[in-house]
Parts: structure tokens; sequence; C-alpha cells
């Protein structure tokens, strides 16, 4: 399988633990950026009502989605608890000459 390199934003572009959402064709992803400047990105729907992460809430590694306070790792996808029990997918980022890449399947 090949992933290809998406462009998503400026480094800048996103705060220390803050959430942005990214859309590319017919999917909606959320990308991150923790406290220590590293960055992440997982599928952008929360997995329990399809409610768009990046208007959730991140803190020490946590998005919690803002309809029912559902909880994931966003470093790894893994559902945190009720109401949510399917993990996230999560997808590869790195950062090249300041801006943010996703790696999507090709």
């Amino acid at each position: 399988m090949n992933d290809q390199w998406i462009d998503v934003c400026a480094v800048g572009e996103i705060n220390e633990e803050d959430v942005i959402r990214f859309d590319h064709g017919s999917h909606t992803y959320a990308v991150y950026r923790s406290a220590d400047n590293e960055f992440f990105a997982t599928a952008g729907l929360c997995t329990h009502e399809s409610i768009h992460l990046a208007d959730g809430l991140v803190m020490d590694h946590v998005i919690e989605c803002p309809k029912h306070n559902g909880r994931f790792d966003y470093r790894n996808g893994k559902a945190l608890g009720a109401p949510v029990c399917v993990n996230l997918k999560t997808y590869p980022v790195r950062v090249d000459g300041g801006r943010v890449l996703l790696a999507i399947s090709a």
C-alpha cells in the first residue's frame, strides 16, 4: 500500500493542545498538535454519532467529542470509555519545511 502525503497547513496554524478539521476528497480528518509540539491525525468524526471532533476539547493527548463527551487518545485512536467504544482510525503525520503533511492510502 502506498501512502500519499497531503499538505494540511502551516505548523503555526495549529496551536499547542489544539485540533483542526481537514477535509480531503470525501473524508474528514482531525489534525492535532500536542503540548510537546508533536503532530497527530485521526478520522475527523466521532465513532459514536459522527460529530466533527475538531469542535471538541483537546487536553493531555485526549480529544473529547463536543456532543456526548466521548474521549479518545488521539495518539493511537483508543476509545477511552462510554459512550464511545470503537477506536478512531489514525494516520501518519510529518512536518516538512514548516508544513504539516498527512499520509493517506493512495
